[in-house]
């Protein structure tokens, strides 16, 4: 949702238009429905931004926006509950001349400051230029929906909403050989130790969850965290109160995110998580169409084994709910590849990838500009049968051994694929021994890679275990941790944030 990008400098002669104009052409896929620029009048803070119109289509709602003559932001995504808390700034004195979300941040930065993160329900990258004490503020919301990255050099700060907008500006392309590496190697698409690395050497990523405040006088930086996923408190409910409690989240989330002004659609797999939205949003829809008019999106692989096309009937029978569906094929993907590779930036694991890529193509030709879909889903309620051996394992580790055969026994009647044996015994017992062995491993397929070249493994001498780490996991909310908040996730969300831009 729309393209940001900036510059902030101590030397005047950096900024110009004409660069930012750079920057925002090549991030206008992103932001189709107008552009805007600001530069003050120092020459030491120039703003960019591409729009996507959801909330507030006027003309007045457009980027960069301007506040108490005093700040000045480019933003990039949806703050669900700006409703209310537009109201709750009003009540403080406040007052607002558009209806958008944009206009709330801003009210919210100048009363709150940095803390202003902590009220934010939503999906966001943005940064705030403020005149006053010539200090650039820019911030991420907690899962790292939206995408920030950022060069820093001598007396030059500059971001972007994709890297190509700093690219743009002239910033050299330099691959990082360790993240490449590990990529050709492992597989991986991220650093888990350190997740600001990107596969470009100069530019940084922007951590989910964190803020950073620039001065533009001295050029100080400052990067911090504003939230974390909190994976000891056990809450102490009752099996249904925790589902009452989950439903009422879950819907109230679904309703802010039908918040519009434009079309919403929904993205239907099969799965659990994509068909339980469905299902929960039919009350919230408009009674003029109510059901019939609502748009889903659905890949479907007729002959494979792990088609999902009779879970999606399934749904469709009971919701009625428009569907258009589109299969994927490895003729198409070789044909987009390139178009595919080009919107993504960085390498990409899986062939997924490109079944959402053209979902959401789909959605773009029916004119649905908004779509939910239930991304993290399987993170964060252990959704995969890989998680099945670690809460296993947590239940034998506080020997709990009678429900650990009972569940066991139950995944089996369910199908559902247990992979138990002596390793999983020794990680049961031995955490931290079984987290080293598997790092050593990793480092071991590494060094010894038949189709990696000497050379380039000279130059990684000395730094070979950079961006290898495995959590100790004595309980399965360590490992779901690790893979929502470290090592995961974000990967996932990167994925779809540029394919929905795409189109």
């Amino acid at each position: 949702m729309c393209g940001i990008a900036g510059i902030v400098s101590s030397n005047p002669n950096i900024i110009h238009r004409s660069l930012l104009q750079q920057m925002a052409d090549a991030l206008a896929h992103r932001g189709p429905d107008g552009e805007g620029f600001f530069i003050n009048e120092s020459n030491t803070a120039g703003l960019a931004h591409r729009r996507l119109a959801i909330i507030d289509l006027s003309a007045e709602a457009a980027q960069p926006m301007h506040y108490l003559k005093r700040y000045s932001i480019t933003y990039s995504g949806e703050i669900y509950n700006y409703i209310e808390l537009r109201q709750s700034l009003k009540q403080a004195g406040y007052h607002f001349y558009t209806k958008s979300d944009t206009e709330v941040i801003l009210a919210a930065y100048d009363m709150y400051k940095e803390k202003c993160v902590y009220y934010l329900d939503g999906m966001f990258a943005f940064g705030i230029w403020d005149e006053r004490e010539k200090q650039f503020f820019a911030a991420r919301d907690r899962f790292g929906e939206k995408p920030f990255y950022y060069y820093r050099e001598d007396e030059l700060f500059a971001f972007a909403s994709e890297m190509k907008g700093l690219w743009a500006m002239g910033i050299p392309k330099e691959t990082d050989d360790r993240m490449m590496l590990n990529y050709l190697t492992l597989g991986h698409v991220q650093n888990p130790a350190n997740k600001s690395q990107t596969f470009f050497s100069n530019i940084s990523s922007l951590l989910p969850a964190h803020y950073l405040r620039l001065n533009a006088v001295t050029n100080k930086m400052s990067l911090h965290s504003y939230w974390d996923l909190d994976k000891q408190t056990v809450a102490g409910l009752t099996d249904e109160q925790v589902m009452k409690e989950f439903d009422i989240l879950l819907t109230d989330s679904i309703a802010k995110k039908m918040r519009s002004d434009v079309a919403v659609g929904a993205s239907l797999s099969g799965g659990l998580d994509s068909s339980s939205i469905v299902k929960k949003l039919l009350p919230l829809l408009p009674d003029a169409g109510g059901a019939g008019s609502f748009k889903t999106f659905s890949a479907v692989f007729p002959g494979f084994e792990k088609n999902e096309a009779g879970y999606i009937e399934a749904v469709l029978q009971d919701c009625k709910v428009q569907n258009y569906q589109v299969t994927p094929t490895w003729e198409g993907m070789l044909q987009d590849f390139e178009k595919l590779c080009y919107h993504q930036e960085e390498p990409f694991s899986s062939s997924s990838v490109y079944a959402q890529y053209k979902v959401f193509e789909l959605a773009s030709k029916h004119q649905v500009k908004v779509m939910i879909d239930g991304q993290g889903a399987d993170e964060i309620l252990a959704g995969y049968h890989k998680y099945l051996h670690w809460y296993i394992q947590e239940l034998i580790s506080r020997n709990k051994f009678s429900q650990a055969r009972k569940e066991a026994s139950l995944f089996k009647k369910h199908h559902m694929p247990l992979q138990w044996g002596l390793p999983n015994v020794l990680a049961t017992f031995l955490p931290s021994h079984v987290s080293i062995a598997l790092e050593e491993k990793e480092l071991w397929q590494v060094v010894n890679h038949p189709d990696v070249s000497k050379d380039l493994l000279a130059v990684m001498k000395g730094r070979e275990w950079n961006g290898i780490h495995k959590p100790v996991v004595t309980k399965l909310n360590d490992m779901l941790y690790f893979n929502t908040m470290e090592f995961g996730l974000e990967e996932l969300l990167r994925y779809c944030d540029r394919n929905s831009m795409a189109h």
